[in-house]
């Protein structure tokens, strides 16, 4: 059987891939052309590192790469166009970037912040939920990524009670965030039970956390029965079923402990045949690396 391609998280404990960032009270301290200056400096860097990561993990033989969502601080503000026309003046060397893990066969996803809720019961919070969605599916049209569940936007299901909500907004949004939209079950608000309804009914995959699937339904351990049971619900929901992403996570003091452990310490048999493993660990491209290695304890 062929190894599945562990995926690496953004941020990393070494300096390669480390990005850089300002604070909304700074920014808005800084005079137009100030902050104009500063968010050219960013960009400019971070895009640069954003090439440096493509590098790092084809050297390392990674095969699935989350970006980090704060590549571009303050491209999402409402009312202020500054980070739009910086990241539209930088176009060609954000493609190049993009085309570097494209040319390598790179698979690139992006798990965006928390406080994008598209069904929140708050107006204000979806207007804003929704542009920042899009402004980041903008940075993945602008690396030249397809649009496609081969390269992720992926969100929780947000406000808790709100799954029909949830269904109505979906279909609304525009190609360059719908067509790369998939949704993962959390450990409070919904479960996999509760979101697979929604994946299927709009037509997103499902990317299945066992780690949160324990701790919501109160399972065990990732090696209950269930586990593999809803891996195969939530392939069903990937055209082609071999693009299935999950989630792979284990707590520090166990089981039910929310926090992630810095390495992977169990993989659970019910993943042995899933092709693409994002790697949720505090070590990062440590336990990337010992995965890779059949280092589990």
């Amino acid at each position: 059987m062929t190894s599945p391609a562990y995926g690496l998280v953004c941020m990393t404990v070494g300096p390669e891939v480390r990005f850089r960032t300002v604070t909304l009270s700074r920014y808005r301290a800084l005079s137009p052309s100030e902050r104009e200056a500063k968010l050219l400096d960013l960009y400019s860097a971070n895009i640069s590192r954003l090439r440096g990561a493509a590098d790092f993990c084809a050297a390392r033989g990674i095969r699935l790469y989350r970006m980090s969502a704060s590549l571009f601080p303050m491209l999402d503000l409402i009312g202020d166009d500054t980070g739009e026309a910086v990241l539209t003046s930088l176009s060609g060397q954000l493609r190049e970037a993009g085309r570097a893990f494209v040319d390598r066969g790179i698979r690139v996803l992006m798990h965006p912040e928390q406080f994008i809720v598209l069904n929140s019961d708050t107006p204000d919070v979806r207007v804003r939920s929704i542009h920042a969605l899009n402004s980041h599916a903008r940075v993945m049209d602008g690396m030249g990524l397809e649009r496609s569940h081969w390269n992720l936007l992926l969100l929780h299901g947000g406000k808790g009670g709100r799954a029909a909500e949830l269904m109505q907004v979906i279909p609304d949004l525009p190609d360059a965030a719908h067509l790369r939209l998939c949704l993962e079950n959390d450990e409070f608000s919904y479960g996999p039970a509760d979101l697979l309804p929604v994946c299927e009914a709009v037509g997103v995959p499902l990317v299945y956390d066992g780690h949160h699937h324990v701790i919501h339904d109160k399972l065990p351990d990732q090696n209950d029965p269930a586990v593999r049971e809803w891996v195969l619900k939530a392939r069903a929901t990937w055209t082609p079923l071999d693009w299935q992403v999950v989630h792979l996570s284990n707590g520090i003091d166990g089981p039910q402990d929310r926090r992630h452990s810095h390495l992977i310490t169990h993989l659970p048999p019910a993943f042995a045949d899933v092709g693409w493993i994002e790697v949720e660990a505090k070590g990062k491209e440590e336990a990337v690396g010992g995965l890779m290695a059949g280092e589990t304890i």
